[in-house]
């Protein structure tokens, strides 16, 4: 099979609107909640959330295009060509049926379906908009990439809730390994801040009551009551390493594993005893033929919820043993909170800048945790240290359970 290689990287966040910005942002400590200012929330018991600022469309594409989608699908398109600039990608010399997208979504446009469903109900059905349906379905910001930069290789839209983004570059590398596509743009995409999305989880008590925007997202942390909801983008450049070389590209990373399991058990909660989300680290660790003890550091999912935390806490001292307690582990989401189908894509792209600068950032706002959540959640301050091996984690509803394995590139 062939081997893959990261060769370019874009983000939209809630702390930056490129990677430079988010990676400096991230080793500022920088915590990108507040807020929601999308909608009235006087009235809501959840009044937080991790926002994208100062974001332009136009700046990505013509006022016309930009209008006929959910933001979601602007920030992938973004991203992307950001990536694709980042990769030193010339599109006009490539054969573009062999790139493809792999852009994953997790909730769709929730937003225009809460538009679009009050005319109905208002009794307006005939007024309802010719662009609802392509503006709500979740496939639209892999379509939308696809169009907007002429790649007419394999298009997918992988949809699996929060493992969304994982699961996404973790089926385009498969996809360049077994020579389906010689480069994937590949992540995941969300703008999930709305009256109906925030109203569903609030009912569910998945959604931090916190008041404090520095207190809400604490993943590990005793006090921890609940996930931000969040928006924004992550994409990366896949390539087959030879691809790359032929072209001599710039290789940042090298992904060498991918986990994907079920966990079978229930609709919402993680597996308690991580057997799960342990299996897909292992997976990960098994296909790259390396042990535990090589591991440097693992990027959690590290939502901030009482179950998550805890049962992934298991999934680490189940796929690691011992080991486990001389990993780094940390979580994004204590700064920009959890951007459901993007989450992946963006702390992915974390993982590939750890390798990189040689920076593993805190789990910031991680103050005190409780008996069993006994591991190294990287508290307090960063730590600098070489990284050869990097772990991404993502664990979404219905038991879906996702690990990348990202190693620093050598010849």
């Amino acid at each position: 099979m062939k081997r893959v290689v990261v060769t370019g990287m874009g983000a939209v966040t809630p702390i930056g609107n490129n990677v430079e910005e988010f990676w400096e942002n991230i080793k500022k400590n920088k915590v990108g909640i507040g807020e929601i200012t999308k909608f009235d929330v006087s009235d809501y018991k959840c009044k937080l959330a991790a926002e994208v600022k100062d974001f332009d469309a136009k700046a990505h594409m013509d006022a016309k295009t930009a209008r006929r989608m959910e933001p979601f699908c602007q920030y992938a398109v973004a991203a992307t060509g950001e990536a694709i600039k980042d990769a030193g990608l010339d599109l006009e010399k490539e054969d573009r049926t062999r790139i493809g997208t792999c852009i994953g979504n997790g909730l769709g446009g929730v937003a225009t379906i809460e538009k679009e469903h009050k005319k109905v109900v208002e009794g307006k059905a005939n007024r309802v908009s010719v662009m609802m349906v392509p503006m709500m379905i979740s496939n639209m910001a892999s379509g939308n990439v696809a169009i907007q930069y002429g790649l007419e290789g394999k298009c997918t839209d992988i949809v699996t809730a929060c493992a969304t983004g994982t699961n996404s570059i973790g089926e385009a590398y498969r996809y360049i390994q077994y020579g389906e596509a010689d480069v994937m743009v590949a992540g995941g995409a969300e703008s999930p801040i709305c009256e109906t999305n925030v109203s569903g989880f609030i009912s569910m008590t998945a959604l931090s009551s916190a008041e404090d925007p520095e207190r809400a997202s604490i993943p590990f942390d005793k006090d921890r009551c609940g996930f931000v909801i969040a928006e924004g983008a992550g994409i990366v450049i896949l390539e087959s390493l030879e691809h790359a070389q032929a072209r001599g590209a710039k290789i940042l990373a090298e992904i060498v594993g991918y986990g994907s399991t079920c966990d079978a058990y229930h609709i919402t909660s993680p597996k308690e005893d991580g057997s799960g989300a342990g299996r897909a680290m292992k997976l990960a660790m098994e296909e790259a033929g390396i042990k535990p003890a090589d591991i440097d550091y693992i990027n959690a999912h590290g939502t901030s919820t009482h179950h998550n935390d805890l049962f992934e806490t298991r999934a680490i001292k189940y796929a690691m043993g011992e080991d486990a307690y001389h990993v780094n582990i940390n979580s994004t989401k204590s700064m920009i909170g959890h951007l459901f189908g993007a989450a992946g894509a963006v702390e992915f792209i974390t993982c590939v800048k750890s390798i990189e600068d040689g920076y593993i950032h805190p789990t910031v706002g991680l103050k005190e945790t409780e008996e069993e959540m006994d591991l190294n959640y990287t508290m307090g301050k960063g730590v600098y240290k070489d990284i050869t091996y990097a772990i991404s984690n993502s664990l979404g509803f219905g038991g879906h359970n996702a690990s990348i394995l990202v190693k620093k590139f050598e010849d």
